[in-house]
């Protein structure tokens, strides 16, 4: 077998004997698969965070060529191929396969022939065409340098001693010469043998019967990863909306994939990571819609998978949007503002003793937060599991019929029957007041008794609908004494009080809690 003089990995035959017998499972299944990739990505992109064009920028820029392996997710790509397989020993390359491979997981499988087939070695070449490289391949080597000196130039012939930053180090028949700058220009000879312009696996197989014969190759590779966006237009009475999918998908790992099958997995997916250096950065839905216009969704494992029902470019060094399905009308929404005149208080854990400080209890938020909640339930208009992602909200301004913005949130992956809460701003005609009205502590009798006035004024020509929040914070076991109005308790901390708030009017509330310990 020819010996590679570049950069290689190389996985010896019982390592690939085993992942290729695994492969083999289903294999029967997959015979009559079109040939072409498919190619089923996996993520793990936190909406908040993760912006697509910052990893495109890095690399078209050339600041970290690397980050590709940072982006968060990967992807499994498999592809059939048609190829002519001699009697005996055969060696194959692939190229046009991604720069960012993980060499442990790729697999070869003789789907004509799977029993008289044998892979003995596989061998990942990755030593690709850069300057740098062609230069660490020219030294001890005669080289000639073109240098500008003013109006002319000058000639410098040499053997390379060293290439680095920038800087040529040549021993000339005068002596050393050193050539610092970019300015230059250099004359080498033939592109050594050992350098490829493409990433490419090689096989070494032992093939039982001659003839054409049908592979599938799998590997995984990093550079590749998604994330959904969702669009929520509001009507004008903010009662009904329609709700709009799409899959960012980004490719980075060095290759493209013309014509490919596409799959996208949702859900937690756990992977061992390598301990790595960190980089641094520089600067549907009605249900019986069209199907073919988004993807196919299913459960899969404890995950679910979302399959596009047509074949996609995905081109490498791109972002590329592709509807996750199609868009879902009249989903019935609802507005609702939540006054929590103590917001901080829910990070307030119980201690080994009360929260005796009557200072904690008399702040006073006078912001009211507007949401927006829906069910994703069949008889909604939804009912599939969405992924997680950043919800934009937008309402249509009546004067010009164009959409305004008017806030965004981020949810987590989502089952059908899940109620969905998204956080838009804060109300400007709706404003609070909190006010600690009496604070009495008897440590005798191990009791802390205190009483509030929660004010909500709404200068709206409307009535509004308010939920009061208020998190009982100073000991775990707690009795409201007192109240002006109903509550509803929600867990071991936290009440609600749903009140309706008069068109330029207000609404007052009351209430008494006494602690014991």
């Amino acid at each position: 077998m020819k010996r590679f003089k570049n950069r290689t990995i190389v996985s010896v035959s019982a390592t690939v004997l085993s992942m290729s017998a695994m492969a083999t499972v289903g294999a029967s299944a997959s015979d009559q698969a079109d040939e072409g990739p498919s190619v089923t990505v996996y993520s793990s992109a936190d909406p908040r965070g993760f912006d697509p064009q910052q990893f495109i920028a890095q690399q078209r820029q050339g600041y970290n060529p690397t980050s590709a392996q940072q982006a968060p997710g990967f992807g499994v790509v498999k592809e059939v191929r048609q190829i002519k397989l001699e009697a005996g020993i055969n060696e194959l390359p692939f190229t046009d396969v991604a720069q960012f491979i993980d060499p442990t997981t790729v697999s070869f499988t003789d789907l004509t022939d799977p029993e008289g087939t044998t892979v003995l070695e596989q061998n990942f070449q990755f030593d690709l065409v850069s300057p740098e490289k062609i230069l660490e391949k020219y030294l001890d080597r005669s080289i000639r340098v073109i240098v500008p000196s003013g109006d002319s130039t000058e000639v410098v012939s040499g053997r390379l001693l060293s290439a680095s930053l920038g800087k040529l180090v040549l021993q000339t028949d005068q002596g050393l010469r050193v050539i610092n700058g970019h300015g230059y220009s250099i004359e080498l000879g033939e592109l050594p043998e050992s350098l490829m312009t493409k990433p490419t696996l090689v096989w070494k197989v032992q093939a039982k019967n001659a003839g054409e014969h049908r592979i599938r190759t799998t590997y995984q590779t990093n550079g590749i990863t998604w994330r959904s966006d969702y669009n929520l237009v509001l009507n004008q009475a903010d009662t009904m909306a329609d709700l709009g999918a799409w899959v960012t998908l980004m490719n980075l790992s060095g290759a493209g994939y013309e014509n490919a099958r596409l799959k996208l997995v949702a859900g937690d997916v756990q992977r061992v990571q390598p301990r790595t250096p960190a980089f641094p950065r520089r600067g549907v839905m009605a249900m019986e819609a069209d199907v073919s216009v988004g993807f196919e969704e299913k459960a899969f494992f404890e995950y679910h998978l979302y399959t596009l029902p047509r074949r996609t470019d995905i081109l490498a060094n791109t972002t590329q949007q592709i509807t996750l399905f199609p868009t879902a009308r009249d989903v019935k929404v609802q507005k609702t503002l939540v006054y929590y005149g103590l917001p901080q208080a829910r990070y307030w854990n119980f201690r080994s003793s009360p929260q005796q400080d009557r200072n904690l209890g008399n702040r006073s938020n006078p912001k009211v937060d507007v949401y927006v909640q829906f069910k994703n339930e069949k008889s909604n208009n939804l009912g599939m599991p969405l992924p997680s992602g950043k919800v934009r909200v937008y309402k249509q301004d009546d004067a010009d019929g164009t959409l305004e913005f008017v806030g965004e949130d981020l949810i987590d992956h989502t089952a059908k029957d899940e109620k969905i809460l998204i956080k838009l701003g804060q109300a400007f005609d709706v404003v609070g007041e909190r006010t600690q009205v009496s604070f009495n502590l008897d440590t005798n009798r191990k009791t802390i008794t205190e009483s509030f006035r929660i004010q909500v004024r709404n200068h709206k020509e409307q009535p509004q609908k308010v939920i009061i929040k208020e998190t009982l914070f100073r000991w775990a076991t707690w009795k409201i004494t007192k109240s002006s109005d109903e509550y509803e308790k929600i867990d071991a901390r936290n009440i609600h009080f749903d009140v309706m708030v008069p068109a330029n009017g207000e609404k007052t509330v009351t209430y008494t809690v006494r602690y014991t310990w």
